[in-house]
């Protein structure tokens, strides 16, 4: 059957609208696309793994940055540019997420990217930070034969659009597994107005976490009672946040801490061996590489109001919808060593009692 977001099943979270397509892409400029890899190959191994490219802006990042920040909610992953982002708080490559050990292929694929469209690097001005988050999908995927090369990593950028993103079995999250169910990559948006202007909140998030004992219902307050079931690993997610608001690289990282709230609704606690990792960044503003004067000047959002807390609560209801959406929209995928993740049966969104009338 094809599988829908939360809201095709009428249920809707929070209290703020969504952009036009509920999605990342709702923030202007900002494109998503995916390589995805998933089939059997010669030595009878099942490969579900991919990589997912978020672009903040369809110029060169290089050249015209963005500010930006990151929070760890908890520690347990493997990423790369982290420090030099939060030491200098701009973003200058596209953001690549894939699985753990897919890391240096996709972080070679995206430098060769960045050389070939800026000579300069490393030649007449100094070098590139590339930002790579990752999730570990070795429960399906055959993950020790390192099936991402560098050219999926361009694959991914390449194809990046605005407008719809595919969410679930796509890209990133192809192999991924979340609250004992399919899990994968998912999107999310919500806009508001603030004074005479309007700012959107925009989130993707590649979802690996937790086990079906720790499932709550959208919106909270129901446990899901799973019996007894296979002991998974703690897992990751991943959860890249965009926004045009006018924020600095500090009020960004307040943004990302924000994100924490829409994991622990779904049901995570951050567990011991969970990579938890939030990268913000907003489009308001773009920092050139080599700026003509000594002083540049720039306008951020107050903070003695409302206004900020209302870009939290966006943060929030957006984080949460969207890993709702990666599993809603995930199918059951067969993965290495003939295991199964299946996808979520639609009808546990309700309530265990409530089957009737919903979809299966």
């Amino acid at each position: 059957m094809i599988r829908v977001r939360l809201r095709d099943l009428g249920i809707n979270i929070g209290r703020y609208e969504t952009g036009t397509y509920n999605a990342i892409t709702d923030v202007p400029g900002v494109r998503v696309g995916h390589t995805t890899l998933s089939y059997k190959n010669a030595e009878d191994r099942i490969v579900q793994t991919g990589v997912t490219a978020i672009l903040p802006h369809s110029g060169s990042l290089f050249q015209e940055k963005v500010l930006g920040s990151s929070y760890v909610i908890n520690g347990f992953g493997k990423t790369v540019g982290m420090i030099q982002l939060q030491e200098l708080g701009v973003i200058e490559s596209p953001i690549l997420l894939t699985n753990t050990f897919s890391i240096p292929a996709v972080l070679e694929g995206t430098i060769r990217y960045l050389l070939d469209q800026n000579p300069q690097i490393g030649d007449t001005t100094g070098t590139v930070n590339v930002i790579v988050g990752e999730c570990n999908d070795g429960y399906l995927n055959d993950i020790r034969g390192l099936h991402v090369r560098p050219e999926h990593a361009r694959q991914a950028i390449q194809s990046a659009s605005s407008g719809m993103v595919e969410e679930g079995c796509v890209g990133a999250g192809t192999g991924m597994s979340c609250l004992g169910f399919k899990g994968g990559v998912g999107t999310s948006s919500r806009i508001a107005s603030f004074g005479e202007q309007s700012y959107t909140i925009g989130t993707l998030v590649v979802s690996n976490f937790g086990e079906e004992k720790d499932l709550r219902v959208p919106g909270g307050g129901w446990l899901h009672d799973s019996g007894e079931k296979e002991k998974m690993p703690d897992g990751s997610i991943m959860i890249i946040l965009a926004t045009d608001a006018p924020l600095n690289e500090r009020q960004l990282g307040r943004l990302a801490k924000r994100a924490v709230f829409g994991l622990s609704r779904v049901g995570s606690y951050a567990a011991h061996g969970s990579g938890d990792i939030v990268i913000a960044f907003s489009t308001a503003h773009r920092i050139p590489h080599e700026p003509y004067q000594g002083n540049i000047s720039y306008s951020f959002m107050r903070e003695d109001g409302k206004w900020i807390s209302q870009l939290f609560e966006m943060t929030v209801e957006a984080v949460e919808e969207a890993i709702w959406n990666s599993i809603c929209k995930a199918t059951t995928t067969e993965g290495n060593k003939g295991r199964v993740r299946e996808a979520i049966p639609y009808h546990i969104l309700f309530g265990s009692s409530s089957k009737g009338g919903v979809l299966k």
